[in-house]
């Protein structure tokens, strides 16, 4: 059965209207993505490497989770459905909001930076999606964006993905303290 998405005006306001994955988005409609960042306490994000075979990015890492919100879904229930799916963690977002969201040609992707300490050997890896996972430092990220091996996203988004694991807002911390 085919993934169907529910389609936004600009202004992000459900049109009502539904449309299948792989068909064309309609002019000045728009669907939700999520993107799950998962940071250790040790300040290290979980990346996972996507399968040979998998259309677009295949073999290379990439964040935590990511995804196309369902019909039905909000960006919460699609970022805790995301993470379930490709990583086998259940998690509950109770109390998170996505830390930023990127609008895009086609729509809008919701991020989300939590903390969370998994244990990977207690993941169950989505075999049509996932081939490996692993905790991984900034400066290692960056240095995988330089070689090809993950997916060449703006260095500075990883930047921000590190700053927003910690933090909520626009404001470093230390301008709020030193008001």
């Amino acid at each position: 059965m085919a993934e169907k998405w529910d389609l936004y005006d600009i202004d992000r306001v459900k049109t009502g209207e539904i449309m299948e994955r792989g068909k064309a988005i309609p002019p000045d409609r728009y669907h939700l993505v999520v993107h799950v960042c998962i940071f250790g306490s040790d300040g290290r994000m979980l990346i996972q490497q996507r399968q040979p075979f998998k259309e677009g990015w295949s073999n290379l890492w990439d964040v935590t989770v990511g995804g196309s919100a369902v019909s039905g879904d909000t960006s919460r229930t699609a970022a805790e459905r995301e993470v379930m799916e490709e990583i086998g963690l259940p998690i509950s977002l109770d109390g998170e909001r996505p830390r930023f969201t990127i609008n895009f040609d086609n729509g809008f992707d919701d991020i989300w930076c939590v903390r969370r300490d998994v244990e990977i050997s207690e993941l169950t890896l989505q075999y049509e999606e996932v081939q490996a996972v692993k905790w991984a430092a900034k400066d290692e990220i960056l240095t995988m964006i330089d070689s090809g091996e993950f997916i060449p996203y703006h260095k500075s988004l990883i930047d921000l993905l590190f700053i927003f694991s910690e933090q909520i807002g626009a404001f470093d911390n230390h301008c709020r303290e030193n008001k």
